[in-house]
């Protein structure tokens, strides 16, 4: 027993060893950009792929990356992160191409990367499908990032956070019935298949909903940060196990649960600082984990594997790539054509050429169980592929959005909001300043001095945000979604101000915003 006990120590050690070693390593990624300009240029989370290959390059191993612990442990936090801040009133807007583009380009996916393999590099069929459904989920975390960083139209940000959303469930599902046809566990059949995929779907749903809606109404009954907090994290892992146990979709049940109480929970039953808390909390945990996650990938290469696997590798990516053009230019148009979804030609190019792969496919392939004689071609297989989306089309999406001329006004917004900082902050002085006019002591040519200075000052920045308006005319929307956010930060705080003062018993939903909806 003492013996048992001392090994579970030494092992208890040893992994929180690597562990720090994981996130020391990482955080010294996180670091370079701010030390070497030129490392700016790259996603982070592409730097850490590449600090990751440098590893796995001198044969230096982290840890080792088991499928259960991406699933259960590194991809609810990520789920419901993103789903937490996509917006409903964005998602509906687009729904039904991201639907299309998550359910029927899921299938487009698996079949041309199948059909691929099985003609031109002779790969059995149900290996070639398991390889297709490992790589049908996309993974746009570096991609969304470099959006966000260089200010690329929100609309194209949401089309492709959604679509990652949905097709993460989609693929799992698809993924763990091939799996079992492989076994000879299920039967190939429309019946079966809709019937799996109602069940596992339709039980994520409920799961989701139901956890999502109860904590809503149940944080309306307390003011707690730290308590709401621990709720979000809780239901994330929660709602997962529970769903998975029940014979469902983890995925989609957390996705599901996220859009609830990121749309919903955190408007009726979390005040303002709550919600800010409670985001912040989720960015690090994102931030955390896709540190770790994204080093591993790297780490895990095996170089001499890869090589031998190059010709059925490069099979893949041209099928991959093909069906993935045939899927978003396709269902793009069809979207277009029923549910004037008015998705331009460009938008599409970089939803085709962003739709990278990353941690959800490694865990896939990496759950085929050992008894297929083919699991270790289809692991190497998949981290090539996913290799190569990170690095090359990864690389190439910021120099893509240049070429078709979609990349945001980043800087320029971040200057005019500079100016409008500073103007109000000079305003505020001023107001301060004639309060304390008749001050004893103090003489009149200093305040009038002072007065002038600030009024000279303000008068400067007018001139320049007014340049600023004309020069470029685009501003003038950016400067009224500005407002716009502050009127419902306005509303937001004075239903915070009743709850705290004991005059409303609960914070109210938003009416503004709706109201503004509308009038747009």
């Amino acid at each position: 027993m003492e013996l048992e006990s001392a090994v579970g120590e030494v092992a208890i050690e040893q992994n929180l060893k690597q562990f720090l070693l994981v996130l020391s390593v990482s955080l010294t990624v996180a670091t370079l950009p701010q030390v070497f300009s030129w490392f700016r240029h790259i996603p982070y989370t592409l730097l850490l792929v590449i600090a990751g290959l440098g590893l796995a390059l001198v044969d230096v191993r982290l840890v080792n990356l088991s499928p259960e612990l991406i699933l259960a442990i590194f991809l609810p936090p990520l789920l419901f992160e993103a789903a937490w801040n996509l917006k409903w009133s964005n998602l509906k807007q687009d729904f039904i191409p991201i639907c299309l583009y998550a359910v029927i380009g899921v299938l487009i996916s698996i079949a041309g990367v199948a059909l691929g393999l099985n003609f031109v590099a002779g790969i059995p069929l149900t290996t070639a499908l398991l390889v297709g459904a490992s790589l049908s989920a996309t993974d746009p975390v570096s991609v969304t990032a470099l959006f966000r960083e260089l200010g690329v139209d929100k609309r194209l940000t949401t089309l492709m956070e959604g679509e990652s959303l949905f097709n993460d469930g989609m693929a799992v599902v698809a993924f763990s019935f091939l799996v079992a046809l492989s076994l000879g566990k299920a039967q190939l059949g429309i019946q079966p298949v809709v019937v799996q995929l109602f069940t596992v779907v339709g039980v994520g749903l409920a799961v989701g909903g139901l956890i999502g809606f109860g904590i809503s109404y149940l944080t309306q009954r307390f003011d707690l940060p730290l308590v709401e907090q621990s709720l979000t994290l809780v239901s994330a892992y929660g709602t997962y196990i529970i769903a998975e146990d029940l014979g469902g979709s983890g995925v989609i049940a957390v996705v599901t649960i996220g859009l609830i109480l990121g749309n919903f929970g955190s408007r009726i039953g979390m005040n303002p600082r709550t919600r800010i808390i409670v985001s912040e909390f989720w960015e690090f945990l994102a931030f955390f984990v896709n540190s770790i996650v994204f080093l591993l990938i790297g780490d895990q290469v095996r170089f001499v594997d890869l090589a031998e696997n190059l010709t059925i590798i490069a099979v893949t990516i041209v099928g991959m790539v093909l069906a993935r053009a045939i899927a978003v230019y396709g269902l793009g148009f069809l979207s277009n054509r029923l549910a004037n979804s008015n998705i331009p030609l460009p938008e599409q190019t970089i939803l085709w050429w962003g739709g990278l792969r990353g941690s959800v496919s490694i865990a896939l392939a990496l759950s085929v169980p050992s008894i297929l004689s083919e699991r270790e071609d289809l692991i190497n297989t998949v981290f090539g592929v996913v290799l190569f989306t990170l690095l090359v089309q990864g690389l190439t999406t910021k120099p893509l959005l240049e070429k078709l001329q979609l990349l945001g006004e980043q800087p320029l917004r971040q200057q005019y909001l500079e100016f409008i900082a500073r103007q109000t902050a000079l305003k505020r002085v001023l107001e301060y300043l004639g309060k304390v006019e008749e001050r004893p002591g103090l003489e009149p040519e200093f305040y009038r001095y002072q007065e002038t200075l600030i009024k000279g000052e303000l008068q400067r920045l007018e001139e320049q945000i007014d340049k600023l308006h004309n020069e470029y005319p685009n501003l003038r929307d950016f400067t009224a979604e500005q407002l716009r956010m502050e009127l419902l930060s306005v509303e937001a705080d004075t239903y915070a101000e009743f709850v705290r003062s004991g005059r409303l018993n609960q914070e109210l939903a938003p009416l503004l915003e709706d109201v503004l909806e509308e009038g747009q």
